[in-house]
Order: structure tokens, then C-alpha cells, then sequence
């Protein structure tokens, strides 16, 4: 067997891939694997990491304004989308896939609308609440449309194509008990809050958490993980704003670091989690059941991360706040709030884990395979 995949941009995209991939992987030791990205630094690190080839295809967006840069663009988009469907037709008549899967991000476009061209079966995963530009583009002529609210089958022109699966979360999610993951990141005495805005960062929410650290540094509440995104630049900036705000040191309960690579033990190990509301974090969450404080990025298409944040809202297993009411202090005397009354974090970690789909991946798996044969 042979398995191309295509996704990019963000590791909302790339982890979902990763972990069916995985999947694949165990059922069939013998197959191959090929991943097409966009060229970006966290696709060329982590898919490499787990030992899958990466090609990579340039390939941006459309820019929704109508400002000249905006057109100039689109035009030059245009030429790129051509450019990379001549590309990925390529690679399709290189490779051979029995299947092709795409999980998000511009590239997808390209790379299963070739395969489709080539008769190829395609799956196309879509995570959030509200379907992306991208799979409403390709739901009319891929074979199967995965998706990780049952809601959304609403939006498809062919809802017979669409099968709910949930989000995919890799496997280091289910390895160990809490107990056991503060153990190995010698954690005790205090609760755990982990705290990140995605693997490119968020500059104004980085900002709000330096107070954020500044209170927690003073007061020692907490053990308290940071992941600044945007690597050691994004952590280099955090530390000018410490020492804006008069910290010039950090306490060894504060963990400040570029990105959080073994995500799946120290989430694991969390009492709380502070983040924004990515359809794939929001799998991880309810996956393992953590109670969370979600600050929606307002900065995205559709305001999909709203509606992902709220659904988890309205089952009783998240507190949300938005961006625009939103300050370090605030998410701080929640996270502090929480982590005193055991009964309502207890209650979030019910609600959030009854939401979870742990057979998100043996799923999507099982709908690949049933397609090629």
C-alpha cells in the first residue's frame, strides 16, 4: 500500500495527519508514505521527525481584502495554484498512492484535486465546527469528507459523502495516567497549568501572559509550563517583557519554552490548560479530558475557533474568554479560581473527556482502507 498526504501551515493541520499516518504505519508495516507540504519550518520539522518523507510545494492563500496588495496576491496566488497543481500531478504519476488524505491547509487544494483527476481515492479531514475555504472547495469531488462535529454535515453540497469521525490525536495522548506524566516531569506540591497559543504564538495573548507569569512568580499558585511559539525569538521576547514587567528571573515552578515538544505527557500531567481553541487541541483536551480556559483567536477565517470553544462551552467542559475582554490578571485569577474549587475542575474534566473521540484515528483509517478496497 501506498499513502500520500497533504497538509501544512500549522500543527492543527500536521498532527491529525501524523497520527493517522502512525496508525497506517502500525496496520501495515510494509506500506510507504509520502507527505506534500507548503515549505513551512514546522512541517519540514515534525513530519521528518516521525520518520515520513516530505515534499514540499509552494503554495499560499487567497487574501480576502480588496486593497491592491490584496489583489496583487491573489493574481500571484494564481499562478502559484496552477504552478502546484502541475507539480502535485506529478508527484501523484511519481508515487502511485492507492489513497491520498488531506487534513488541512492551502495545499490540500491542489494535491487532492489531482488525485481525484487521477482516480485516485481522496479523503479530506476537516476539524473545526464551521468548514474551512479549502474542504468546502474540494467536498464535491473528494470521496469522503471526515469531520469532528456532527453539525457540519449541514454545510456539504453531498452530505451522503460526509462520515463523523472526530479529531485525530496521536498516540502519545493515551500512554500514561496524570500521575505518572508529573512524575516524569517532576512535578509536585502544586497543580499543573500548561499554558500556549498555538505553534506560531500569538503576540498580544504572549503579552497578556507575561502578567500572567509576573503574578504566578510572585505567589508560586502554581506549577506553570509557557510555550511562546515562534521559536527562541518568541521566547527572547517574553523575557523583555518580564523584565518590562520587573521580573528579571524566573522561579523553577515557571517553565518557559518555544514550543512543547512531548505535548502528549505534559498535557497529560495538567490540571489545567490555557490555549486557544484549535479544532485539534480541542481533540487532545477532550480526549484526555482536561478542563481548559479558551481564548478564541478572532484573527481566523469564519471565526471558527469561537465556534469550536463555544461547543465545548455549552457541554459544561471549557470556560471561555475573549480575546477583546481578556487580560493576564483575568486568565490568572480564573486559573487560580479553578484550581481551589476540585468539584468544578472536576466538572469541566467530565464534560470535556464525554465530548473526547478516542477512536478518532482507528476510524479514519478504517474509512482509507475501506475506499482502496
Amino acid at each position: 500500500m501506498r499513502f500520500l498526504f497533504a497538509c501544512g501551515g500549522t500543527a492543527g493541520h500536521i498532527n491529525p495527519a501524523l497520527a493517522v499516518a502512525c496508525e497506517l504505519r502500525r496496520l501495515m508495516p510494509d506500506a510507504a508514505f509520502l507527505f506534500i507540504g507548503s515549505g513551512r519550518e514546522l512541517e519540514n520539522r515534525l513530519i521528518p521527525a516521525e520518520n515520513f518523507q516530505l515534499r514540499n510545494i509552494k503554495m499560499t492563500g487567497f487574501a480576502r481584502g480588496v486593497r491592491p496588495k490584496d489583489i496583487k496576491h491573489n493574481i500571484g496566488t494564481v499562478y502559484e495554484l496552477a504552478a502546484s497543481m502541475r507539480q502535485a500531478g506529478r508527484i501523484i504519476e511519481e508515487f502511485r498512492p492507492d489513497a491520498v488524505i488531506g487534513t488541512g491547509g492551502y495545499i490540500c487544494y491542489p494535491v487532492l484535486r489531482e488525485a481525484a483527476r487521477h482516480k485516485v481515492p481522496t479523503v479530506m479531514h476537516e476539524s473545526n465546527a464551521v468548514p474551512g475555504l479549502t474542504t468546502k472547495a474540494l467536498s464535491g469531488v473528494v470521496d469522503r469528507v471526515l469531520v469532528a462535529f456532527p453539525s457540519v454535515s449541514s454545510y456539504y453540497k453531498k452530505p451522503d459523502r460526509v462520515v463523523v469521525t472526530g479529531t485525530p490525536v496521536r498516540g502519545d495522548f493515551h500512554k500514561m495516567s496524570r500521575e505518572a506524566a508529573k512524575k516524569r516531569l517532576g512535578i509536585a506540591g502544586k497543580p499543573l497549568v500548561v499554558s500556549f497559543w498555538g505553534s506560531l504564538g500569538a503576540d498580544r495573548m504572549n503579552h497578556m501572559m507575561a502578567d500572567f507569569i509576573r503574578l504566578n512568580s510572585r505567589s508560586g499558585a502554581m506549577w506553570h509550563i509557557h510555550a511562546t511559539g515562534n521559536g527562541e525569538e518568541g521566547v527572547n521576547r517574553m523575557v523583555e517583557r518580564l523584565g518590562e514587567c520587573g521580573v528579571y528571573g524566573l522561579p523553577q515552578w515557571e517553565d518557559l519554552r518555544p514550543y512543547i515538544n512531548n505535548m502528549g505527557e505534559v498535557m497529560t500531567a495538567a490540571d489545567l490548560v490555557i490555549c486557544r481553541a484549535g479544532a485539534s487541541t480541542l481533540a487532545e483536551i477532550t480526549n484526555i479530558g482536561r478542563a481548559s480556559i479558551l481564548v478564541p483567536s478572532p484573527n481566523v477565517t469564519n471565526d471558527h475557533q469561537t465556534k469550536n470553544a463555544r461547543e465545548l462551552e455549552r457541554a459544561g467542559g471549557a470556560v471561555v474568554i475573549t480575546e477583546e475582554s481578556c487580560s493576564g490578571q483575568l486568565i490568572y485569577n480564573n486559573a487560580v479560581s479553578l484550581l481551589r474549587d476540585r468539584d468544578r475542575l472536576a466538572f469541566l474534566e467530565r464534560n470535556a473527556a464525554k465530548l473526547g473521540q478516542p477512536d478518532a484515528t482507528s476510524k479514519i483509517a478504517g474509512v482509507i482502507l475501506s475506499l482502496i478496497n
